[in-house]
C-alpha cells in the first residue's frame, strides 16, 4: 500500500526501560542494528500496526507496555534504487516505490525483560537484543535510515525527564555524546547481547 508519493506507510517503535534505555535489535543475520518497525496494513491505524508489529517483532503484548508519546506527523526515507536491485524488487515495484513514511511510538515496558520473545513469530526480525542508552549513536543503523532515527529520537524526547532532555542540550548533537558500543570485537555485536534462546 503506497501513498500518492510512493511512501508505505509504516510505524516505529522505541521501547523503554526505567532507566530510559531503549531496545536494540540486531536483524537476523545481519550485523546491523534498529529499533522495531513494520507497515500499516490496510485498514489498520497507526496504534493497532504498532500493538501487530510489537508482537511480531518482540513478543509484547499491549499489557506489557505503555504509549508515553509518538511523532506528530510522518517522518520519510528514501529507499536507494541500488539497494532495490538488491532485494530483487520488480521493475513495476521500483518504478512506484521510494520510501517508507512512519509515525513512531515511545513505549515504556511495564513488563518483564523475560517477557521479550523475539521467535514470536514465524519469520523473526532479530537474533539479539539488549539495551542501550536512549542518545545510541547510529553507526550500526543502514545509512538511508539514520535521518528519520535522529528526527524520531528528537521529537520523542520531550516526553523523558528534564534530566534526559539538558544532557542533550548541554553537549550539543546528542548523536556524538556516546563512545560506539561496538568498540570492542566485530562491529555490530557487542558482548553484551542477549541472543533469543526460545526455539
Amino acid at each position: 500500500m503506497l501513498d500518492r508519493e510512493g511512501y508505505r506507510p509504516n510505524v516505529g517503535i522505541v521501547l523503554l526501560n526505567s532507566r530510559n534505555e531503549v531496545f536494540w535489535g540486531k536483524r537476523v543475520g545481519q550485523h546491523s542494528w534498529q529499533f522495531p518497525q513494520g507497515g500499516i496494513q490496510h485498514g489498520e491505524s497507526p496504534e493497532q500496526a504498532m500493538y501487530r508489529e510489537l508482537h511480531e517483532e518482540v513478543g509484547l503484548l499491549p499489557e506489557h507496555v505503555q504509549i508515553i508519546g509518538r511523532t506528530r506527523d510522518w517522518l520519510r526515507y528514501d529507499v536507494p534504487e541500488e539497494y532495490l536491485r538488491r532485494q530483487h524488487a520488480t521493475r513495476v515495484h521500483r518504478a512506484a516505490y521510494r520510501g517508507q513514511k512512519q509515525i513512531w511510538f515511545l513505549l515504556r515496558l511495564v513488563g518483564l525483560d523475560s517477557d521479550i520473545q523475539l521467535r514470536a513469530s514465524e519469520h523473526p526480525e532479530f537474533d539479539a537484543w539488549r539495551w542501550v542508552p536512549f542518545w545510541i549513536q547510529l553507526d550500526a543503523v543502514i545509512g538511508f535510515k539514520r535521518e528519520v532515527y535522529e528526527l524520531a529520537l528528537s521529537e520523542l524526547a520531550r516526553y523523558l525527564s528534564r534530566g534526559v532532555r539538558m544532557h542533550q542540550l548541554a553537549w550539543g548533537s546528542p548523536l556524538d555524546l556516546l563512545q560506539s558500543f561496538y568498540s570492542k570485537g566485530e562491529e555490530g555485536s557487542p558482548e553484551s547481547s542477549k541472543t533469543d534462546k526460545s526455539k
